[in-house]
């Protein structure tokens, strides 16, 4: 049975500390830290434009506000730049806060994502919605999360990305028990959820990435449970619970993600992405090559 109601809501986490990138998150958040010339919240709000989406949730915390800075106008700004000619500029400028609503709402103390994702509640209402994780940065279009949001469409269940990793990397991640659907499709039926198990233990090579469709019974579920280590509140504790109650969807994708949150992936998306670049991307190219000949 399909959903009633098509996707139209984004909920982004982002109060987390971003302790790997100390120092440089002392004072900046790690969501502001730039890829080339946009901070990394930007490209993933892109991507939720990119895929239909229109309203978007923040949950963000009082270190924050220059977040909320960043998707507000800046008249001022863009009055000195459109009095210079310098219009591409002031275009890009307004094109950040016009795709989308942009809202924000503050997480007061750090008590874990599903709690993060449960104060989307009244925003959310009773539709369904997406969650994206900002250390997780897909650079495909939104063909992804347009992907997720048509088989929640189709089935009425809640979708989560799949990535396949070595048996040797799966204890980094959530991992998904699951069986196919029908051939050639990416979607497969999520039987269960194991949190960062021993290669030994893990029931597939799927991983859990973080890019989520939810209906919006998930709240019930995050109501429900007890907050575990830390007194967190897990979202994966709920998403178990919606599956049992709902089922679940799986999609397996392959390309597009970096994970941000990490130091080796920032550096590999920041060279991809300038390599893409249309006005870096030669020039760029050529200086990676002799670099790479002078260090051989």
């Amino acid at each position: 049975m399909g959903s009633t109601r098509r996707v139209r809501k984004a909920v982004i986490p982002a109060a987390g500390l971003g302790t790997r990138f100390l120092p440089a998150t002392k004072a900046v958040p790690k969501e502001m830290l730039p890829v080339i010339d946009r901070p990394a919240i930007q490209i993933v709000v892109e991507e939720a434009v990119a895929a239909g989406i229109d309203d978007i949730l923040i949950i963000s915390s009082p270190y924050k506000k220059v977040m909320e800075d960043h998707f507000d106008r800046a008249f001022e700004l863009e009055a000195r730049l459109a009095a210079k000619g310098k219009d591409v500029e002031v275009e890009a400028l307004r094109a950040i806060g016009e795709h989308a609503q942009v809202h924000f709402v503050r997480q007061g103390e750090p008590m874990g994502l599903g709690h993060a994702v449960s104060m989307a509640r009244r925003h959310v209402g009773d539709e369904p919605f997406a969650v994206m994780l900002p250390d997780d940065i897909m650079v495909d279009g939104g063909l992804l999360l347009r992907g997720m949001i048509d088989a929640l469409d189709a089935t009425g269940r809640s979708v989560v990305a799949l990535k396949e990793f070595p048996l040797s990397e799966i204890s980094s991640y959530g991992c998904a028990a699951h069986s196919p659907v029908e051939a050639g499709s990416p979607l497969v039926s999520v039987t269960g959820l194991v949190e960062k198990p021993r290669a030994e233990d893990a029931p597939s090579r799927l991983a859990v990435m973080g890019r989520y469709v939810f209906t919006p019974a998930i709240f019930e579920h995050l109501a429900a449970i007890e907050p575990g280590v830390g007194g967190e509140i897990q979202l994966t504790d709920a998403m178990d619970r919606l599956r049992q109650a709902e089922g679940m969807s799986g999609y397996v994708f392959s390309e597009g993600r970096y994970d941000i949150g990490q130091k080796q992936d920032f550096l590999r998306a920041t060279v991809e992405l300038a390599l893409e670049h249309p006005e870096l991307g030669p020039e760029f190219a050529r200086f990676l090559a002799e670099l790479a000949r002078r260090r051989d």
